[in-house]
């Protein structure tokens, strides 16, 4: 199983990646040991995550997120189509 996620840096950027293990990436993060991106802008909190059953779907749909606005994205969590983290 892998996960798309949506965090919020504590800049007030965000950033979406994937990991099969959710809490781990996102203590990765924190720590600044996770992406160049997150130890450069700090990781706040979990907005979004949704389950796929494979790393293929999962990257398919962090592609999508992150071709969409900040708008939208701050949206995912409020349509309901994953986990409001």
């Amino acid at each position: 199983m892998y996960f798309v996620y949506l965090l919020l840096c504590t800049d007030g950027t965000l950033y979406t990646g994937i990991t099969t293990d959710l809490e781990r990436r996102f203590a990765e993060h924190k720590a600044g040991t996770g992406a160049r991106y997150t130890k450069a802008h700090g990781a706040k909190k979990i907005l979004y995550s949704e389950a796929h059953p494979d790393r293929s779907a999962a990257s398919k749909r962090e592609a999508e997120i992150k071709k969409l606005t900040r708008t939208k994205k701050l949206a995912l969590p409020l349509r309901g189509d994953g986990h409001a983290a």
